[in-house]
């Protein structure tokens, strides 16, 4: 029977001398929940647990797209698209694309991921040479502009992938994990192009039609160690990799707030762990059905429990508040801690 070992993750200035940094950033875990399908979990102490899951938990991540994973990555979303659920299309145009970039870099984002098609519940396919037509133009005016900030394209097809690569993208930012097209995997790896993959449970047309899962949290980390080894096996390196659990995608409410609290398990995959509730459905669901724009302070207090379970790289819309909240929680970590 498999173990999978959830670092109970701890920030406090009273550090006991065997304790671990937390994938080499400033919290630390002294224990872990030990966790088995059909098995009532475990508590047990680093020094009771094997050498290699010790390792894949507190191993210093590497940086992607030059970002240091040990502080806070803030990706900003631009969707140009005419029918996404956070902003009902109001960066579809290329002007307002553009303008918005420049808003958030104003604000301090770290990376912004440019997408072409929505993959809100129940969005219809895009085809390829449409979603090129609206998301090369805006890559192409930021880089023409002298924009030097990572750009990440938010697409499920190699094609618009490597299209947005030779217009100046540095990430692969893919819902499906780079399983959607065949060849993925070997444009990410052929291109240098490191990759997020997120996990989700089926099209996006289809996934909110009652998901099920035998255990949430360890269905989605065996997919992603699965995808993780597939990437590798395709030629991709392990250091070029960011996991997503895929928050509100093919998950019910009860799924994503199991993963939210959960959330740390996913260290022991080895890579640094992006987290995107930002306006997310559940948010408004908690919240008497408040709608996307309305959600503001619940993703920023999802985001901030990610932070306190040491998610590296936050993607968000409202970049400016996150940018802030962010400031605060660094400023309260012990002393020399702070990275």
């Amino acid at each position: 029977m498999q173990l999978y070992y959830r670092p109970i993750v701890q920030q406090d200035s009273c550090r006991p001398a065997r304790a671990l940094a937390l994938a080499g950033g400033p919290l630390w875990f002294e224990y872990v929940e030990i966790l088995q399908r059909g098995e009532p979990s475990l508590r047990a102490h680093i020094d009771d647990i094997p050498k290699d899951a010790r390792t894949r938990l507190s191993a210093p991540r590497t940086e992607i797209c030059g970002l240091d994973p040990a502080r806070p990555v803030i990706m900003g979303v631009i969707n140009a698209t005419p029918d996404s659920f956070s902003d009902g299309g109001r960066h579809h145009a290329l002007t307002d694309a553009i303008s918005g970039a420049q808003a958030m870099l104003q604000a301090g984002v770290d990376v912004l991921d440019i997408g072409g098609e929505s993959t809100r519940p129940g969005a219809e396919f895009v085809p390829v040479d449409e979603e090129i037509r609206r998301v090369i133009p805006v890559i192409a005016a930021l880089r023409k502009s002298g924009v030097t900030t990572p750009i990440s394209i938010d697409t499920r097809k190699a094609e618009v992938a490597r299209a947005a690569a030779g217009a100046g993208a540095n990430l692969f930012n893919d819902v499906s994990a780079l399983s959607f097209d065949p060849d993925s995997i070997s444009t990410a790896a052929s291109l240098n192009l490191p990759a997020c993959l997120m996990h989700a449970a089926g099209d996006p047309k289809t996934m909110q039609n009652n998901p099920h899962y035998n255990d949430v949290l360890l269905d989605i980390y065996d997919y992603l160690a699965n995808r993780i080894a597939a990437c590798i096996a395709g030629g991709l390196s392990p250091h070029a990799l960011l996991v997503d659990p895929g928050i509100g995608f093919g998950k019910n409410l009860a799924h994503n707030l199991a993963l939210l609290r959960g959330m740390s398990v996913f260290h022991g995959l080895g890579c640094s762990i992006l987290l995107g509730t930002s306006r997310k459905r559940f948010i408004g669901t908690l919240d008497g059905d408040a709608l996307a724009d309305q959600r503001l302070a619940g993703s920023l207090t999802t985001a901030l429990e990610g932070l306190r379970q040491g998610v590296q790289w936050l993607r968000v819309h409202d970049v400016a508040e996150t940018h802030q909240a962010v400031a605060v929680w660094r400023a309260l970590l012990p002393m020399g801690d702070r990275p």
